[in-house]
């Protein structure tokens, strides 16, 4: 998609969600408004717009135009950005059924990615906050927060943490989210954070295998704002998923490790001795 095409499905699109707040009485940053009214805005300022407002948006009904639109936009988006597919994460020397990757898990074309999310499970609605829940849901459209709010209202509750759910990837290139929420260790975990991330783990990996996935890819549960350390996180993902992959023979499901950074690279590096 050529850049202008972008920049007014952008337009078009921070246009109808400031229009949108306001009819529902809710306030709308300055700097926004001065963007969307802005016959010369970028594209980069528009798209930081349109984020800011989709992660701050309410899950309420909108128009087919809208979806559309929104569709076609995070499309380009993703395909700039470049899709990645499963052969391109590299193999542990012990099985091809481990592998590390590092990049934007929300490029990554497997069957299932895994969201480290917060017990409300709709997202993170701190605006253009860089945390992965933010840009799962970014990226996947404002779809996802409708139907997690849709199965929290009908929970009634909070997501316990390690616990699992499995939803549509919507625009993404991956076919579901799986959701869990890891434990909130800030810094110090005890042996209860250190069995919930575990069970994080497992608890994916039975949900995929019971909706059929052959590959999910987990980020680093718990190791952002959660404060798990990394390393000792890190240890806790390989030996769990080693131990059930052993437990379970007979499933063909191929373990992706996403990371971000390169100090996260290093330590699952050392760890799957690749």
């Amino acid at each position: 998609m050529q850049q202008e095409e972008k920049t007014e499905l952008a337009r078009w699109l921070t246009h109808h969600l400031v229009n949108e707040f306001r009819e529902h009485g809710m306030a709308v940053p300055s700097d926004v408004v001065h963007i969307a009214a802005d016959p010369n805005a970028t594209f980069e300022h528009l798209w930081l717009s349109f984020r800011a407002l989709v992660n701050m948006r309410p899950a309420r009904p909108t128009t087919c135009e809208f979806l559309v639109k929104q569709d076609l936009l995070l499309a380009a988006m993703i395909n700039d950005a470049g899709i990645t597919t499963l052969a391109a994460a590299e193999p542990a020397p012990e099985t091809e059924r481990i592998r590390l990757w590092r990049g934007d898990i929300t490029t990554l074309a497997v069957d299932a990615i895994v969201n480290a999310a917060n017990s409300g499970m709709t997202g993170c609605w701190q605006p253009l906050h860089y945390c992965i829940d933010n840009a799962i849901h970014t990226f996947a459209g404002i779809q996802l927060r409708a139907e997690m709010a849709e199965l929290m209202q009908a929970q009634g509750h909070e997501e316990p943490t390690a616990h699992a759910r499995i939803t549509s990837a919507y625009n993404l290139p991956a076919k579901h989210i799986v959701h869990t929420v890891g434990p909130i260790a800030s810094g110090h975990p005890t042996d209860q954070h250190r069995r919930e991330l575990a069970q994080c783990y497992t608890a994916c990996l039975d949900l995929a295998e019971a909706n059929g996935c052959l590959s999910i890819a987990f980020c680093c549960i718990s190791t952002g704002v959660f404060g798990f350390p990394q390393e000792e996180a890190a240890r806790i993902a390989v030996d769990t998923v080693r131990a059930w992959l052993a437990n379970h023979p007979g499933s063909s499901i191929i373990v992706v490790f996403n990371v971000f950074g390169e100090a996260d690279e290093t330590i699952y590096r050392t760890i799957l001795n690749i």
